[in-house]
């Protein structure tokens, strides 16, 4: 994936978004293209900002060597948001065999984990070349970054985890998302490397 020219496009999306959102940078950015840059979803997905924010959704897998990459570049972007940006992220789900890493996600998540071990995923796959993408790998990987292997274990099985599992592979359709990393934006705009040619 061409970082560079994605992690551009990125907040220029965010400019077809809302006229206010603009910082320096960003207003450097050419003015994204419909059909170009982004695609405006034919049916609105729904979000879970409050009213008066705007969401921007990143649709990721841990797995994928280009999440890994696009990683550093949200997280620091996300930290320059305007305080009516709210960032969400979502694990996708493009068969059974991702779904532990939606669970992974959401028992992190449940658990308080997710700013201690996030990031953390991605570096024990891509970097210490790991195989954890089964529940059982997953499990002892969490235990052995310092979580309660029980409970860790129980939310990952848990009705909520596999609820927002579901709802995920849910939002993940209603955006359209073909490949990842991808973007949402208001539940009315995406992105992805394949739209912007930088995949």
């Amino acid at each position: 994936m061409k970082r560079r020219y994605f992690s551009l496009t990125a907040p220029a999306l965010m400019l077809a978004a809302s006229p206010f959102f603009v910082t320096g940078a960003q207003a450097q950015a050419a003015k994204p293209k419909e059909g170009t840059d982004y695609r405006r979803l034919e049916t609105p997905v729904s979000i879970e900002a409050p009213s008066g924010k705007i969401e921007v959704v990143e649709f990721f897998r841990y797995s994928c060597p280009h999440c890994n990459a696009f990683e550093p570049t949200l997280d620091a972007w996300s930290k320059k948001f305007p305080p009516d940006v709210v960032l969400r992220r979502i694990p996708i789900a493009f068969g059974d065999v991702d779904v532990p890493q939606q669970r992974l996600y959401y028992a992190l998540e449940a658990m308080g984990l997710l700013p201690k071990l996030h990031a953390k995923v991605f570096y024990a796959m891509h970097v210490e070349k790991l195989n954890i993408i089964k529940g059982d790998a997953i499990i002892d990987w969490v235990a052995q970054q310092g979580g309660d292997k029980a409970k860790f274990q129980d939310q990952f099985s848990s009705f909520c985890v596999n609820s927002k599992a579901t709802k995920a592979t849910q939002m993940q359709n209603g955006y359209g998302v073909e490949g990842v990393p991808a973007l949402g934006v208001a539940g009315r705009f995406y992105t992805d490397g394949a739209i912007t040619r930088t995949m």
